[in-house]
């Protein structure tokens, strides 16, 4: 065998390996969504807990006014929850159309935060921390500026929480409220069930793991006092406290019945940006907790810990060196012996995602439909291949940032 044989077979082997685990995740997502579907939520008994509901906003103006009006509709009782906006260092007209609601509404525990370029404008993290320290709740929720949770988000969320002493943070399912604005939504739309219903909910019926997917998610005040808040440091501050809840032996349960709606990015610029911070987010979280792998107090969450690895760096890896083998294959400029088969087993691992995908659009749905079947095609073709550009800029950016010492700051995505 040559060089490239051996490069080729471990590609291939990697890739498939990966594939496997996702197909295992979809089945036990599947599984879960149709236990799920006739399960009731638990119901809140006796008094209502006190929750604190925390927006961190910056330069929101376009979408705020609808996200504040959604959460003070909240179907729980009115007494029982505040709203804290934290307008961070904004400078559109986010302040003066927070205060107009807040006239409007004397009677309602709603309150607005507006830092300035000293205490603030330095990232979301930031800005939770700010928030939290003026929060009265014994749980509290989070949800993003572009965020119209349904009625019912907060009563299912608390409902799950309180049941469950074993629960540090409940997640519910958010859903693309623009997909049908561009090509570009409807992708991001079938990757946001196809996430959920596979690395939430597989990983929650296997393993009782889940990740905090950043909006419409409660945890409980005494997790976030007793770990000091969120680390201002990680621009994917979701992740990261994912990590410190499990290391608490804390369990974090994905509850799809609790449903927010968000908006998407809708061109592909806003999207590669705020994807590719992302990714640098992500990249610092799994390098702060590779140690983590060595501690047999985590082993609980070892598989988190190398499911995203695999994903940022194995994966990316794998699928640069095979695309790359194939062409150099296909140009005569390599020659190698596993060309045939890893053209097939390629093809084969095509046919898998979009097979799975299409299971899991037709689960969230209900129903069979042709044009999704053709929108997972094009989307392999086109919106997936340009992951791996995105995720191989994140390491750029995460580099840079980490050589310059920068300060973590507001990464804006642009609202429509």
């Amino acid at each position: 065998m040559t060089v490239a044989d051996y490069l080729s077979l471990f590609a291939v082997i990697c890739i498939w390996s990966l594939l496997l685990i996702n197909i295992a995740l979809i089945v036990a997502g599947y599984v879960y969504y149709l236990r799920n579907e006739s399960r009731q939520v638990p119901k809140i008994e006796g008094t209502a807990p006190f929750v604190s509901i925390m927006v961190p906003a910056h330069n929101e103006g376009k979408v705020i006014v609808k996200t504040v009006l959604s959460l003070l509709d909240f179907d729980y009782p009115k007494d029982r929850y505040e709203v804290i906006v934290i307008n961070d260092n904004s400078s559109d007209d986010s302040a003066k159309l927070l205060q107009a609601i807040k006239n409007r509404h004397p009677e309602r525990n709603f309150t607005i935060i507006n830092t300035d370029n000293q205490t603030g404008g330095k990232g979301k993290s930031n800005a939770l921390n700010i928030g939290f320290a003026q929060s009265r709740g014994e749980y509290i929720a989070i949800y993003d500026a572009d965020n119209t949770p349904e009625r019912k988000a907060l009563r299912y969320l608390v409902g799950e929480i309180t049941h469950d002493e074993k629960l540090g943070a409940v997640i519910g399912k958010f859903r693309t409220r623009n997909r049908n604005a561009s090509w570009l939504t409807r992708f991001i739309n079938i990757e946001t069930l196809s996430f959920q219903w596979m690395a939430q909910a597989g990983r929650w019926a296997l393993f009782k793991l889940c990740t905090i997917p950043g909006t419409n998610f409660i945890v409980r005040r005494s997790i976030l006092e007793a770990i000091g808040g969120w680390d201002v440091k990680a621009v994917a501050e979701d992740t990261e406290i994912s990590f410190r809840i499990y290391m608490m032996g804390y369990r974090i349960k994905f509850q799809s019945k609790a449903v927010t709606w968000e908006q998407e990015p809708q061109t592909l610029a806003v999207w590669f940006k705020q994807r590719a911070r992302w990714a640098k987010g992500n990249i610092y979280v799994i390098l702060k907790n590779v140690p983590l792998l060595f501690q047999k107090s985590a082993r609980r969450i070892h598989f988190d810990i190398l499911y995203f690895l695999s994903i940022y760096f194995l994966l990316l890896t794998s699928l640069i060196l095979s695309d790359t083998l194939l062409i150099l294959n296909a140009l005569g400029y390599v020659h190698t012996t596993l060309a045939g088969l890893s053209t097939t087993l390629w093809l084969l691992a095509i046919l898998l995602f979009i097979a799975g995908t299409f299971i899991t659009l037709t689960t969230e749905q209900g129903e069979i439909s042709f044009s999704n079947f053709l929108y997972i095609c094009l989307m392999y073709v086109t919106y997936c291949q340009l992951w791996m550009i995105v995720a191989a800029y994140g390491f750029y950016i995460f580099l840079k940032d980490t050589i310059l010492k920068r300060e973590t700051k507001w990464y804006k995505t642009e609202r429509f």
